[in-house]
């Protein structure tokens, strides 16, 4: 048995003293409070049967408590090897004196330490284990993405079939909106503004009467363009064609003099070319802008014209380019260009994911005019009206060709929509009912 004596100012750094030093198998046999501090005598390899018999051996039988002398300042650590009998009769004597705590419990243990780094041997070892396990996971979430899959179809098929039966003039206006391209969310939005009760010809009709009143237009003339104006857009959308188009209705109604056009397009080659060519041919004067302080400058002096037109890049939703224009814009209304307006291009033979995309890039500049393209190479026009209505865009007029000033019309809903319907009979294709349960059937189910 070995036994040592500890003293500590407290109580807690006299038990980890304990602990450092004997362990966690360590035996308080005694505790006291000294004026040097805390006194703590413990034990290792602790025999209970010889600590009794020494105390009972070497304990007075009436002898009083004498209060224990003070001793001298004793080292904060005093080790202690093999115990002699003297020195174990000492110990007794000491605990007969004093009555001490005795705490038969383990010291408890000290926090585990952390997990040592497996040798690189052990981890060449496990490492096809731990492949196999990144396969089965990975074979897993496909699994159960094709579950996932499955169930969704079947439930829409199951919604989709319910809803024929219940309501089938419904599922025919849902049948016509797919045909003519539009969007799931907008085609919801125009079934619940239908009657519950509604008749073969109302199924016909009240959807197109409908998706025309849904449909957002400005009401403005061609002549009625003034002040100005900056076409904004993606590439390839049309915008010098346009402007030169509007430009010329401008010419025809108040003069070449009162017409201006401005170039901010640097970036395409040749296009500042072919936007002096078009004012050549109109007898109106094309100036560059390289900057907000030149587009600013040169909006000031163009001031009394009544319509003046900017070419402005075209620019990707993703492009970085586009938030540099922006701040072009920006910029040049707070030099003083406070009309400025910005013009939205969209292209009709985008798809309808694109033309959202458009949008919304170019929505922090409040486009207050939208202009749509290309109507005669779209296929349909689903994706071009979705876009409108879903973002009340309003619509000023319309293009379907290359010729100036010809192709160009102001934009009027029901003609747009009755071409739409026009091309929906053209193609002849409403969609198989696993096509319509899959685009409309979770939408049916509230899912």
């Amino acid at each position: 048995m070995k036994i040592k004596r500890f003293l500590a100012p407290d109580m807690r750094q006299a038990m980890r003293d304990v602990r450092t030093e004997q362990g966690a198998d360590a035996v308080i046999l005694s505790t006291r409070r000294l004026e040097e501090g805390i006194e703590i005598i413990a034990a290792v390899d602790y025999d209970e049967a010889l600590m009794r018999e020494a105390v009972r051996v070497n304990t007075p039988p009436t002898a009083a408590p004498a209060p224990a002398p003070a001793p001298s300042k004793p080292p904060v650590k005093e080790a202690v090897k093999e115990t002699p009998k003297e020195r174990l009769k000492e110990i007794a004597r000491e605990a007969s004196k004093e009555p001490a705590k005795e705490t038969r419990a383990a010291i408890p243990p000290p926090p585990p330490p952390p997990p040592m780094p497996l040798p690189t041997t052990e981890l060449a070892a496990l490492q096809p284990m731990i492949e196999q396990h990144a396969l089965e996971t990975a074979r897993m979430r496909t699994e159960l993405g094709g579950l996932r899959q499955l169930l969704e179809q079947q439930l829409s098929s199951l919604a989709w079939n319910d809803m024929e039966r219940r309501s089938p003039m419904r599922a025919r206006v849902l049948r016509d909106m797919s045909r003519l391209g539009i969007d799931t969310d907008v085609a919801r939005q125009l079934i619940d503004e239908l009657p519950e009760e509604i008749n073969a010809d109302q199924a016909r009709y009240l959807p197109l009467g409908l998706l025309s009143r849904s449909l957002k237009v400005s009401g403005r003339g061609l002549a009625d363009v003034c002040g100005v104006t900056a076409l904004v857009g993606p590439t390839g959308v049309g915008k010098t064609t346009t402007i030169a188009k509007l430009a010329a209705c401008a010419v025809m109604h108040h003069g070449p003099n009162k017409v201006a056009l401005v170039s901010t397009d640097h970036y395409r080659i040749g296009a500042a070319a072919q936007l002096e060519h078009y004012g050549r041919l109109l007898g109106v004067r094309v100036y560059p802008a390289y900057d907000a302080v030149g587009l600013a400058q040169t909006l000031h002096l163009l001031r009394d014209h009544h319509t003046v037109l900017v070419d402005t890049a075209g620019v990707g939703g993703n492009d970085p380019r586009l938030q540099q224009q922006m701040d072009v814009l920006r910029e040049a209304t707070a030099h003083g260009a406070a009309s400025l307006r910005a013009g939205l291009v969209l292209a009709a033979n985008a798809q309808a994911s694109a033309l959202d995309d458009s949008v919304r890039a170019y929505l922090p500049l409040k486009p207050s005019v939208c202009i749509a393209t290309k109507l005669d190479e779209a296929p349909s026009l689903g994706g071009l009206l979705s876009v409108l209505i879903r973002h009340r865009i309003p619509l000023d007029c319309t293009t379907d060709g290359q010729r100036v000033p010809e192709d160009i019309s102001a934009a009027d809903a029901r003609v747009l929509v009755c071409r739409a319907a026009q091309q929906q009979r053209k193609l002849g294709f409403g969609g198989d009912d696993l096509d319509m349960a899959e685009r409309f059937g979770m939408a049916v189910a509230g899912l």
